[in-house]
């Protein structure tokens, strides 16, 4: 399972729920519900990962986050 931070929001201009991980560049996915959003960001993220190992590219560390009591 990947930890990373991903941003959900309806896009008007676009018509559909977009999903966008800003840790991971480029990395974003859509979907005409959010949790059509959800499934495909997560290809995505698998699919930006496995590229940049093969491209020899650095992979960032998911952001950590403090939670407060």
């Amino acid at each position: 399972m990947l930890h990373y931070e991903i941003i959900l929001y309806w896009s008007e201009e676009d018509q559909a729920f977009i999903a966008e991980v800003s840790e991971l560049p480029g990395c974003t996915a859509d979907g005409e519900t959010y949790q059509e959003a959800l499934q495909n960001i997560e290809v995505i993220m698998h699919e930006w990962i496995e590229t940049a190992q093969e491209l020899g590219r650095s992979i960032p560390e998911p952001k950590r986050r403090l939670m407060s009591a």
